[in-house]
């Protein structure tokens, strides 16, 4: 199983998009301060995540997420 996940800072409010397999250990580590990324804007909360048995598929959802209308679709559904 592949993740595609959308963690929403409770500092800045701005969002961090991610893809992993294994979900859990990922937000372990970026709770922990262990994603560069988003160390220095913790806590932050799990807003949304889509599950998908494709890794390509998860991969072109991300990808989709960081794209103009993928900010915009989040911004839609209160994101």
């Amino acid at each position: 199983m592949f993740y595609v996940y959308v963690l929403r800072s409770l500092k800045d409010g701005k969002r961090y998009i991610g893809f992993t397999s294994n979900l859990e250990r990922r937000l372990s580590e970026h709770h922990s301060g262990l994603v560069s990324s988003t160390k220095n804007r913790r806590p932050l909360e799990l807003i949304h995540s889509e599950d998908f048995l494709i890794k390509h598929e998860a991969e072109a959802r991300e990808k989709f997420f960081k794209s103009g209308q993928g900010r915009a679709l989040l911004k839609q559904m209160n994101l």
